[in-house]
Protein backbone atom coordinates (compact mmCIF):
# COMPACT_ATOMS: atom_id res chain seq x y z
CA UNK A 1 0.00 0.00 0.00
CA UNK A 2 1.31 3.40 -1.00
CA UNK A 3 1.20 6.78 0.74
CA UNK A 4 -0.11 9.54 -1.34
CA UNK A 5 -0.91 13.57 -1.05
CA UNK A 6 -2.59 15.53 -3.54
CA UNK A 7 -2.36 19.04 -4.43
CA UNK A 8 -5.58 20.76 -5.70
CA UNK A 9 -8.14 18.67 -4.40
CA UNK A 10 -11.46 20.92 -4.62
CA UNK A 11 -10.88 21.14 -8.56
CA UNK A 12 -12.97 19.48 -10.83
CA UNK A 13 -10.47 16.30 -11.93
CA UNK A 14 -9.75 15.60 -8.12
CA UNK A 15 -12.54 12.80 -7.51
CA UNK A 16 -11.15 10.86 -10.25
CA UNK A 17 -7.73 10.72 -8.55
CA UNK A 18 -9.38 9.96 -5.16
CA UNK A 19 -10.81 7.04 -6.57
CA UNK A 20 -7.84 5.79 -8.52
CA UNK A 21 -5.98 6.03 -5.56
CA UNK A 22 -8.93 4.03 -3.30
CA UNK A 23 -9.38 1.55 -6.48
CA UNK A 24 -5.68 0.63 -6.35
CA UNK A 25 -5.69 -0.46 -2.80
CA UNK A 26 -3.80 2.87 -1.75
CA UNK A 27 -4.64 5.72 1.00
CA UNK A 28 -4.88 9.52 0.89
CA UNK A 29 -2.74 10.64 3.38
CA UNK A 30 -2.78 14.64 3.39
CA UNK A 31 -4.85 16.94 0.38
CA UNK A 32 -4.07 20.82 -0.47
CA UNK A 33 -6.23 23.39 -1.99
CA UNK A 34 -6.81 27.10 -0.92
CA UNK A 35 -10.71 26.31 -1.39
CA UNK A 36 -12.42 24.13 1.52
CA UNK A 37 -15.23 22.93 -0.68
CA UNK A 38 -13.87 19.60 -0.32
CA UNK A 39 -16.89 17.66 1.30
CA UNK A 40 -16.03 14.91 -1.65
CA UNK A 41 -13.05 13.75 0.38
CA UNK A 42 -15.62 12.13 2.69
CA UNK A 43 -16.69 9.62 0.30
CA UNK A 44 -13.25 8.32 -0.05
CA UNK A 45 -10.73 9.01 2.39
CA UNK A 46 -12.28 10.61 5.47
CA UNK A 47 -9.26 10.59 7.48
CA UNK A 48 -6.88 12.13 5.17
CA UNK A 49 -5.47 15.81 6.81
CA UNK A 50 -6.49 18.85 4.82
CA UNK A 51 -4.70 22.10 4.42
CA UNK A 52 -5.62 25.41 2.68
CA UNK A 53 -2.12 26.86 3.24
CA UNK A 54 0.56 24.93 1.24
CA UNK A 55 3.69 26.13 4.08
CA UNK A 56 1.32 24.01 6.60
CA UNK A 57 1.06 21.07 3.91
CA UNK A 58 4.47 21.52 3.17
CA UNK A 59 5.01 21.11 6.84
CA UNK A 60 2.99 18.19 7.23
CA UNK A 61 4.45 16.11 4.42
CA UNK A 62 8.28 16.74 5.77
CA UNK A 63 7.49 15.60 8.82
CA UNK A 64 6.35 12.10 7.34
CA UNK A 65 9.54 12.21 5.00
CA UNK A 66 11.36 12.68 8.47
CA UNK A 67 8.87 9.93 10.22
CA UNK A 68 9.45 6.34 9.64
CA UNK A 69 9.34 5.39 6.28
CA UNK A 70 6.55 3.72 6.27
CA UNK A 71 4.38 6.79 6.95
CA UNK A 72 6.42 8.81 3.89
CA UNK A 73 4.58 9.86 1.23
CA UNK A 74 5.20 7.76 -1.98
CA UNK A 75 3.31 9.80 -4.58
CA UNK A 76 1.84 13.00 -4.86
CA UNK A 77 -1.24 13.65 -7.17
CA UNK A 78 -1.19 17.13 -8.72
CA UNK A 79 -4.87 18.66 -10.09
CA UNK A 80 -3.68 22.12 -9.67
CA UNK A 81 -3.85 24.79 -11.97
CA UNK A 82 -1.86 24.74 -14.91
CA UNK A 83 0.54 27.29 -14.36
CA UNK A 84 1.45 25.59 -11.19
CA UNK A 85 1.86 22.08 -12.42
CA UNK A 86 5.80 22.38 -12.55
CA UNK A 87 6.46 23.70 -9.46
CA UNK A 88 4.04 21.58 -7.36
CA UNK A 89 6.04 18.72 -9.26
CA UNK A 90 9.23 19.87 -7.68
CA UNK A 91 7.52 19.89 -4.43
CA UNK A 92 6.66 16.13 -4.97
CA UNK A 93 10.54 15.57 -5.97
CA UNK A 94 12.07 17.56 -3.01
CA UNK A 95 9.82 15.64 -0.07
CA UNK A 96 11.39 11.91 -1.58
CA UNK A 97 7.98 11.61 -3.57
CA UNK A 98 7.50 11.08 -6.96
CA UNK A 99 4.70 12.54 -9.22
CA UNK A 100 1.40 12.14 -11.12
CA UNK A 101 0.72 14.94 -12.74
CA UNK A 102 -2.95 15.77 -14.65
CA UNK A 103 -2.51 17.64 -18.13
CA UNK A 104 -0.63 19.79 -19.21
CA UNK A 105 2.25 18.80 -17.20
CA UNK A 106 3.84 21.97 -18.27
CA UNK A 107 3.18 25.08 -20.23
CA UNK A 108 6.33 25.64 -22.13
CA UNK A 109 8.44 22.98 -23.82
CA UNK A 110 11.86 24.25 -21.46
CA UNK A 111 9.56 23.53 -18.01
CA UNK A 112 10.30 19.63 -19.33
CA UNK A 113 14.17 19.97 -19.50
CA UNK A 114 14.06 21.44 -15.47
CA UNK A 115 11.74 18.77 -14.46
CA UNK A 116 14.20 16.34 -16.75
CA UNK A 117 17.11 17.42 -14.88
CA UNK A 118 15.57 17.75 -11.35
CA UNK A 119 14.36 14.09 -12.03
CA UNK A 120 17.99 12.66 -12.70
CA UNK A 121 19.00 14.78 -9.88
CA UNK A 122 17.29 13.15 -7.30
CA UNK A 123 15.79 10.08 -8.99
CA UNK A 124 11.98 10.81 -8.23
CA UNK A 125 9.73 10.13 -11.29
CA UNK A 126 7.02 12.29 -12.94
CA UNK A 127 4.49 10.34 -14.28
CA UNK A 128 2.25 11.94 -17.09
CA UNK A 129 -2.28 11.65 -17.28
CA UNK A 130 -2.18 11.00 -20.52
CA UNK A 131 -5.72 8.93 -20.60
CA UNK A 132 -6.71 8.48 -24.30
CA UNK A 133 -3.83 6.28 -24.92
CA UNK A 134 -5.19 4.00 -22.66
CA UNK A 135 -8.97 3.87 -24.66
CA UNK A 136 -9.86 1.06 -25.78
CA UNK A 137 -11.23 2.90 -28.79
CA UNK A 138 -8.43 4.82 -29.70
CA UNK A 139 -5.70 1.89 -28.79
CA UNK A 140 -7.69 -0.04 -31.61
CA UNK A 141 -7.06 2.90 -34.10
CA UNK A 142 -3.36 2.86 -33.62
CA UNK A 143 -3.40 -0.92 -34.04
CA UNK A 144 -4.93 -0.32 -37.24
CA UNK A 145 -2.86 2.51 -38.48
CA UNK A 146 0.47 0.71 -37.55
CA UNK A 147 -0.81 -1.75 -39.49
CA UNK A 148 -1.64 -0.50 -42.53
CA UNK A 149 1.48 1.66 -43.23
CA UNK A 150 -0.41 3.56 -46.06
CA UNK A 151 1.61 5.73 -48.50
CA UNK A 152 -0.77 8.64 -48.12
CA UNK A 153 -2.10 10.31 -45.43
CA UNK A 154 -5.63 9.91 -43.29
CA UNK A 155 -7.75 13.05 -43.24
CA UNK A 156 -8.98 13.53 -39.99
CA UNK A 157 -11.24 15.85 -38.74
CA UNK A 158 -11.38 16.78 -35.05
CA UNK A 159 -14.25 18.14 -33.03
CA UNK A 160 -14.21 18.63 -29.09
CA UNK A 161 -16.83 21.25 -27.77
CA UNK A 162 -17.53 21.16 -23.90
CA UNK A 163 -19.77 23.90 -22.80
CA UNK A 164 -19.26 25.49 -19.85
CA UNK A 165 -20.84 28.73 -17.91
CA UNK A 166 -19.74 32.50 -17.82
CA UNK A 167 -17.52 31.45 -14.33
CA UNK A 168 -15.07 29.37 -16.62
CA UNK A 169 -13.68 32.98 -18.45
CA UNK A 170 -13.67 34.60 -14.65
CA UNK A 171 -11.50 31.68 -13.29
CA UNK A 172 -8.45 30.85 -13.33
CA UNK A 173 -8.72 28.62 -16.73
CA UNK A 174 -9.78 31.97 -18.56
CA UNK A 175 -6.09 33.50 -17.58
CA UNK A 176 -3.97 32.25 -20.68
CA UNK A 177 -1.11 33.10 -18.55
CA UNK A 178 -2.32 30.56 -15.91
CA UNK A 179 -4.44 27.66 -18.02
CA UNK A 180 -2.86 28.09 -21.54
CA UNK A 181 -5.78 28.97 -23.13
CA UNK A 182 -8.43 26.64 -24.63
CA UNK A 183 -6.16 24.84 -27.13
CA UNK A 184 -3.91 24.15 -23.48
CA UNK A 185 -6.57 23.22 -21.06
CA UNK A 186 -8.98 21.43 -23.48
CA UNK A 187 -6.98 19.93 -26.14
CA UNK A 188 -3.39 19.36 -25.03
CA UNK A 189 -4.76 15.61 -24.70
CA UNK A 190 -5.71 15.48 -28.26
CA UNK A 191 -2.87 16.47 -30.04
CA UNK A 192 -0.68 14.33 -27.55
CA UNK A 193 -3.25 11.36 -28.65
CA UNK A 194 -2.63 12.32 -32.74
CA UNK A 195 0.88 12.29 -32.26
CA UNK A 196 1.08 9.22 -30.48
CA UNK A 197 -1.51 7.62 -33.17
CA UNK A 198 -0.25 9.69 -36.22
CA UNK A 199 3.47 9.85 -36.22
CA UNK A 200 5.88 12.95 -36.16
CA UNK A 201 4.68 16.93 -36.37
CA UNK A 202 4.66 18.19 -39.72
CA UNK A 203 3.05 21.26 -39.52
CA UNK A 204 0.98 23.39 -37.26
CA UNK A 205 -1.00 26.18 -38.04
CA UNK A 206 -3.51 28.15 -36.19
CA UNK A 207 -6.43 29.55 -37.52
CA UNK A 208 -9.07 30.98 -34.86
CA UNK A 209 -7.77 31.72 -31.43
CA UNK A 210 -9.90 33.25 -29.26
CA UNK A 211 -10.80 33.49 -25.21
CA UNK A 212 -13.67 30.36 -25.83
CA UNK A 213 -13.05 28.83 -29.03
CA UNK A 214 -9.84 27.95 -31.20
CA UNK A 215 -9.31 26.09 -34.39
CA UNK A 216 -5.87 24.89 -36.96
CA UNK A 217 -4.39 22.56 -38.83
CA UNK A 218 -1.92 20.05 -38.05
CA UNK A 219 -0.10 17.69 -40.23
CA UNK A 220 1.78 14.55 -39.21
CA UNK A 221 3.89 11.54 -40.51
CA UNK A 222 0.73 10.04 -41.48
CA UNK A 223 -2.61 12.36 -41.23
CA UNK A 224 -3.88 15.91 -41.95
CA UNK A 225 -6.03 17.25 -39.22
CA UNK A 226 -8.42 19.81 -39.16
CA UNK A 227 -9.16 20.55 -35.60
CA UNK A 228 -12.07 23.25 -33.35
CA UNK A 229 -12.20 23.44 -29.83
CA UNK A 230 -15.01 25.62 -27.93
CA UNK A 231 -16.59 26.17 -24.31
CA UNK A 232 -19.23 28.07 -26.46
CA UNK A 233 -22.73 25.92 -26.24
CA UNK A 234 -23.90 27.77 -29.35
CA UNK A 235 -21.37 25.61 -30.71
CA UNK A 236 -23.12 22.64 -30.29
CA UNK A 237 -25.03 20.86 -33.19
CA UNK A 238 -28.85 20.72 -33.09
CA UNK A 239 -28.99 17.29 -32.31
CA UNK A 240 -26.76 17.62 -29.54
CA UNK A 241 -28.53 20.57 -28.28
CA UNK A 242 -32.15 18.87 -28.75
CA UNK A 243 -31.04 15.81 -26.61
CA UNK A 244 -30.12 18.36 -23.90
CA UNK A 245 -26.14 17.21 -23.97
CA UNK A 246 -23.43 19.81 -23.53
CA UNK A 247 -20.59 17.81 -24.75
CA UNK A 248 -19.62 16.85 -28.09
CA UNK A 249 -16.87 14.67 -29.89
CA UNK A 250 -16.41 13.58 -33.31
CA UNK A 251 -13.07 12.54 -34.59
CA UNK A 252 -13.40 11.57 -38.19
CA UNK A 253 -11.21 9.38 -40.20
CA UNK A 254 -11.47 9.40 -44.01
CA UNK A 255 -15.30 10.34 -43.62
CA UNK A 256 -15.75 7.94 -40.99
CA UNK A 257 -16.97 8.41 -37.67
CA UNK A 258 -14.58 6.82 -34.99
CA UNK A 259 -16.98 6.63 -31.47
CA UNK A 260 -15.03 7.23 -28.65
CA UNK A 261 -17.22 9.16 -26.69
CA UNK A 262 -17.82 5.97 -23.61
CA UNK A 263 -15.12 4.42 -21.98
CA UNK A 264 -13.44 7.31 -20.31
CA UNK A 265 -14.81 6.18 -16.25
CA UNK A 266 -12.08 4.48 -15.58
CA UNK A 267 -9.10 5.51 -17.68
CA UNK A 268 -8.00 7.51 -14.23
CA UNK A 269 -7.50 4.04 -12.72
CA UNK A 270 -5.96 2.21 -15.55
CA UNK A 271 -3.32 5.18 -15.47
CA UNK A 272 -2.86 4.54 -11.71
CA UNK A 273 -2.62 1.04 -12.39
CA UNK A 274 0.49 1.48 -14.87
CA UNK A 275 1.86 4.19 -12.94
CA UNK A 276 1.87 1.82 -9.97
CA UNK A 277 3.70 -1.12 -12.13
CA UNK A 278 6.32 1.29 -13.41
CA UNK A 279 4.59 1.94 -16.60
CA UNK A 280 3.69 5.40 -16.27
CA UNK A 281 4.30 7.98 -19.10
CA UNK A 282 7.39 9.77 -18.07
CA UNK A 283 8.31 13.11 -18.81
CA UNK A 284 9.69 13.51 -22.49
CA UNK A 285 6.05 11.45 -23.19
CA UNK A 286 4.38 15.11 -23.77
CA UNK A 287 7.29 16.83 -25.46
CA UNK A 288 5.23 17.09 -28.49
CA UNK A 289 2.10 18.18 -27.57
CA UNK A 290 3.24 21.04 -25.42
CA UNK A 291 5.60 22.24 -28.26
CA UNK A 292 1.81 22.06 -30.01
CA UNK A 293 -0.05 24.05 -27.75
CA UNK A 294 2.92 26.61 -27.03
CA UNK A 295 2.62 27.67 -31.10
CA UNK A 296 -0.52 27.59 -31.01
CA UNK A 297 -0.46 29.99 -28.27
CA UNK A 298 2.12 32.05 -29.17
CA UNK A 299 1.06 32.50 -33.45
CA UNK A 300 0.13 35.32 -34.94
CA UNK A 301 -3.43 34.31 -35.16
CA UNK A 302 -5.63 36.02 -32.36
CA UNK A 303 -9.65 36.36 -34.06
CA UNK A 304 -11.86 38.52 -32.20
CA UNK A 305 -14.33 36.57 -30.41
CA UNK A 306 -17.20 38.77 -32.84
CA UNK A 307 -15.87 37.17 -35.98
CA UNK A 308 -17.95 34.28 -37.67
CA UNK A 309 -16.27 30.32 -37.22
CA UNK A 310 -16.50 29.31 -41.10
CA UNK A 311 -14.87 25.83 -39.44
CA UNK A 312 -17.40 24.93 -36.86
CA UNK A 313 -20.09 25.88 -39.06
CA UNK A 314 -18.99 24.24 -41.88
CA UNK A 315 -18.14 21.29 -39.98
CA UNK A 316 -21.24 21.00 -37.60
Amino acid sequence: MKNFALVGAAGYIAPRHMNAIKTTGNVLVAALDKSDSVGVIDSYFPEARFFTEFERFDRYVDKLRRAQAAQAIDYVAICSPNYLHDAHVRFAFRSGADAICEKPLVLNPWNIDGLAEIEEATGRRVNNILQLRLHPSLIKLKARVDQEKRDHKYELDLTYITSRGKWYLSSWKGDETKSGGIATNIGVHFFDMLYWIFGSLQRNESHISTPSKASGYLEFENARVRWFLSIDEADLPDKVKEAGQRTYRSLSLDGEEIEFSDGFTELHNDSYRKILAGEGFGVNECRTAIQIVHDIRNSRCRTSPLDPHPFAKAKL
